[in-house]
């Protein structure tokens, strides 16, 4: 199992930042160098609890599948979200919002498992953990950049 835990500081409300990080919109377009879409499920709005949805990508010279579903929420604090189907063995993403004086603290705690056993594990150490860690910084440098501006206002409006 692969652990990633990332640690965000915008100068915004709580409340915006769980928003955008919830905003189908806003995944597309933090994911553009993906070419995400969304093929089933929720496909525009925010995603809520109990909500799915399934995009398709290209990553790693494939095109995946990926359909995870939002299983707790507690807003403004936090959301998780679960694949349920999907090229890893097990996926987990927990979302944290901390209000503090100037804006808030987002926390990514993701834990995941690649298939394949041993390669799978040697393939998460030499390469994946990296790959999802920097696909995630910049995701969240997309919701940074949308929470401190004006720009949020398209998205959420």
């Amino acid at each position: 199992m692969s652990h990633i835990h990332l640690t965000t500081f915008i100068k915004a409300p709580a409340e915006r930042i769980f928003d955008l990080s919830r905003s189908i919109a806003l995944h597309k377009i933090s994911t553009a160098g993906t070419d995400e879409k969304v093929i089933a499920g929720i496909t525009s709005g925010l995603i809520g609890k109990d909500e799915s949805v399934t995009w398709q990508a290209k990553h790693l010279f494939k095109i995946r599948h990926f359909t995870s579903k939002i299983t707790e929420m507690q807003s403004p604090v936090l959301f998780v979200d679960e694949m349920t189907k999907g090229d890893f063995k097990s996926f987990r993403h927990e979302h944290h919002f901390k209000k503090v004086d100037n804006g808030a603290i987002m926390i990514d705690l993701i834990d995941f498992e690649s298939p394949y056993g041993v390669l799978g594990k040697a393939v998460n150490s030499l390469f994946l953990k990296k790959y999802m860690e920097n696909f995630l910084q910049k995701r969240n440098s997309i919701i940074k950049e949308y929470a401190e501006s004006t720009k949020w206002k398209v998205i959420l409006n």
